[in-house]
């Protein structure tokens, strides 16, 4: 059964680039526009993995990464940043909130894909 993959991102572009990229490697995937928007989609449906931007309108990548890690059933969802900020402290404070990855836009598929199949949950 394939591995789903949530992408969070206020740009329906970059989701659209990262989804096709996803699905050619044979991962379904969910797409949300904003913090918010995913946080509804995290309905217990399993979830392999998020790749989520960070600044975002409605809630940002970082609140929303805090606020599912406190969810029994995404606790252990590992979450790739995948962000235009390429700041330490940025990437602090989305380690500290539990992202595993970050990627600075603008991302090669591959790369952004090696980083996929090493956090994936099995």
């Amino acid at each position: 059964m394939a591995k789903t993959i949530m992408i969070v991102d206020d740009s329906a572009t970059l989701r659209q680039v990262v989804g096709i990229a996803l699905k050619g490697a044979g991962y379904e995937v969910v797409e949300a526009c904003d913090g918010k928007d995913a946080l509804g989609k995290l309905d217990g449906r399993k979830i392999h993995l998020i790749v989520c931007d960070v600044n975002m309108p409605n809630m940002d990548g970082i609140t929303f990464v805090k606020e599912m890690k406190a969810m029994a059933g995404y606790k252990f969802t590992p979450v790739i940043m995948l962000t235009t900020e390429a700041g330490e402290a940025k990437k602090q404070e989305g380690q500290m909130a539990g992202a595993r990855a970050w990627v600075v836009k603008p991302f090669q598929p591959p790369q952004m894909l090696n980083a996929v199949s090493k956090l994936i949950l099995p």
